[in-house]
């Protein structure tokens, strides 16, 4: 039995397997930012308890920047405590003589993605997630490319608008992660009609006490055909197919997968992504790369962390 931990901002899997990569048994968790890492660790050492049996390897898609070759954290941007633990020796001290590795949870998804996911039949593979921030992964022949440590694929840090003098400049992570996304969405509400189906949906949920994730109405609403939702839509499409440009100019991948939370709004964002992408990269490289969307949703990580450690 292996064992696979996907530690994020705001939850805790942990997944065991019959030692092929299917999973068997999960455990999930809301975290509380509260209580830090160590009501984390906590937590996984009580599941721990709870197997059947010890496993004999460990995979961890962790929610940060780390060292990939000794599992030290660097830190984590949503929960106190993590910088400079050392978590793959901490792993080792529940269970003596298991394999521990340790990665970033993006690169951790691209792995799950390209082995078992949507993207299997690719040699080159490049994954983006979107979620609370926006990270990217590249797979190679079925492995991990690795950079110098600690990050490497790093897309939501890369510039959209350069800092300067009198501007502080702004990130692709800062234009279109999730939050940024519901942040857009809630300063246009006040602007739109009443009849608008997006404004229909965010102001229900609000009356609901339901403030947060308001990019889950973005689909919905297009399908309604709301003109709103589908110019947003098209506008974040853009706004990544710009950042992925560099990508493409740099490793032109076989395939580029989307995923995380924001990636749910689905067809119509692939679909954007895929008609902006051509313009921002140079004609040699044309075609440029087949754009999907992740099908292994909240598995993407817990698999890719069982991949890690499944052939030792």
């Amino acid at each position: 039995m292996n064992l696979g931990i996907e530690i994020g901002g705001t939850k805790l899997q942990l997944v065991t397997d019959d030692m092929t990569g299917r999973i068997t048994q999960r455990f999930r968790y809301a975290i509380d930012p509260s209580k830090g890492a160590d009501g984390i660790l906590a937590q996984i050492a009580a599941t721990i308890q709870q197997l059947p049996e010890p496993p004999q390897a460990i995979g961890v898609g962790f929610g940060g920047p780390l060292d990939w070759k000794t599992g030290r954290i660097a830190t984590s941007h949503q929960i106190g405590g993590w910088a400079g633990f050392e978590l793959a020796d901490w792993l080792r001290e529940q269970i003596p003589g298991a394999l521990v590795r340790v990665e970033n949870d993006a690169n951790v998804a691209a792995l799950g993605e390209a082995t078992q996911g949507v993207a299997t039949g690719f040699q080159q593979v490049f994954y983006m997630t979107l979620g609370s921030g926006v990270g990217g992964g590249i797979v190679i022949d079925r492995k991990l490319y690795h950079g110098v440590s600690p990050g490497e694929a790093e897309i939501g840090h890369v510039w959209l608008v350069p800092p300067g003098d009198s501007s502080k400049g702004q990130t692709l992570e800062q234009t279109i992660s999730g939050w940024a996304v519901d942040q857009q969405i809630r300063d246009l509400i006040p602007q739109l009609p009443d009849e608008s189906a997006l404004k229909i949906a965010v102001q229900t949920a609000h009356a609901a006490g339901l403030v947060g994730k308001e990019a889950q109405f973005l689909h919905p609403a297009y399908e309604a055909g709301d003109q709103v939702a589908k110019m947003l839509i098209e506008q974040i499409g853009s706004v990544l197919a710009l950042g992925l440009s560099h990508v493409v100019h740099l490793f032109h991948p076989e395939a580029i997968v989307l995923g995380g939370g924001l990636s749910l709004i689905g067809e119509p964002l692939r679909a954007a992504v895929r008609q902006a992408l051509p313009r921002f990269v140079i004609t040699a490289f044309h075609p440029t790369p087949i754009v999907l969307l992740a099908k292994l949703g909240e598995d993407a990580v817990p698999i890719g962390a069982l991949e890690l450690v499944k052939n030792g």
